[in-house]
């Protein structure tokens, strides 16, 4: 029964536009200009290990193809960032201090990785 179930839930996926480009066995595939812009990012981590780490994990969770809607990409003080950041607990703390002075969350955390 609950094989049933989740087979009809899955089935539902694509009638309410929820299509993803990840196939599961590949990586996440993203245009070309959102890659390089993932890669780009990775310049504002807080040391050379962090940096490093994360241009390792780009190429392994994506590859060049077609552009992907899905993914969560923001540019605040001309600084674009795309999917989830990392942030250190020094970054974490700028967050919590610009949402407390009434900037946005999304603009505190791109402008608190990129310039603190």
């Amino acid at each position: 029964m609950k094989i049933i179930i989740a087979a009809a839930g899955l089935s539902l996926i694509p009638m309410f536009g929820m299509t993803s480009t990840w196939d599961g066995a590949d990586r996440h595939e993203v245009s070309r200009s959102q890659y390089e812009v993932l890669i780009g990012q990775c310049r504002y981590a807080d040391s050379s290990h962090a940096r490093s780490r994360c241009r390792t994990a780009v190429r392994t969770n994506y590859r060049v193809g077609s552009r992907d809607p899905n993914l969560d990409c923001r540019t605040y003080s001309s600084v674009t960032v795309c999917g989830t950041l990392h942030l250190s607990s020094g970054e974490r703390a700028c967050v919590r201090d610009s949402v407390a002075r009434h900037l946005s969350f999304r603009r505190s955390e791109v402008e608190c990785y990129a310039f603190q």
